[in-house]
């Protein structure tokens, strides 16, 4: 009975610590909560939060482009170059535009290089800013909010789906695998409106 039971702790042991070791392999590469420092400490609470500035208003490569971009100090000055007040952080604004200095901007947001996302796409669908960068209107210090993970996404992408999707089968080492495939032969937008950018679950999509 002690040997079984010494048995049954040790399987349950190893189950617990294989579980927790699969728990932290499966967060490689998630960089959920990360939140560096900038050299300027730029609040997005203040511009976007309090001050209602539009995100596109800045980051207007979203709407054209695969990346937003971040916006050339001289975007700042539009506003700054006009308001009478200073703060350390300003400064330092403002010197590196007197000198034709870019700010180095920790970039936050990361996606592994075998990953193609499109802003534009996004954008045009009518995605929010906050379905993926999280409430940013009230981070004081930008964080990313969410997992990025691909079954993240693909859950968007089923949640957000417009057009029913088929399944087919396909032979792979002997064995049946489904894959999806959006239909978008039908309920085209009227002529003068461009289409929407549909989400579908097609692997080509973001690996190509």
């Amino acid at each position: 009975m002690t040997a079984r039971l010494l048995l049954a702790g040790g399987a349950v042991a190893a189950g617990l610590v294989g579980g927790g070791i699969a728990h932290e392999l499966s967060l490689v590469g998630v960089h959920q909560g990360y939140a560096p420092e900038q050299p300027v400490a730029f609040s997005h609470k203040l511009h976007a939060g309090e001050n209602q500035i539009a995100c596109l208003y800045c980051h207007f490569g979203a709407t054209t482009s695969r990346h937003a971009g971040i916006p050339p100090a001289g975007v700042c000055m539009n506003c700054h170059g006009l308001l009478q007040r200073e703060t350390v952080d300003i400064a330092r604004l403002k010197e590196a535009v007197a000198q034709n200095r870019p700010i180095e901007w920790i970039k936050v947001h990361n996606l592994p290089d075998f990953v193609y996302f499109n802003h534009s796409q996004h954008v045009l669908g009518a995605v929010a800013c906050q379905q993926c960068h999280g409430p940013v209107e009230s981070m004081v210090r930008v964080r990313q909010d969410m997992p990025l993970t691909m079954g993240w996404c693909l859950d968007c992408h089923r949640r957000s789906g417009v057009t029913p999707s088929e399944t087919r089968s396909v032979a792979s080492h002997g064995s049946a695998v489904a894959v999806a495939f959006a239909d978008t032969a039908h309920a085209r937008p009227e002529a003068h409106q461009p289409e929407r950018p549909r989400p579908g679950l097609d692997c080509g999509k973001c690996h190509y």
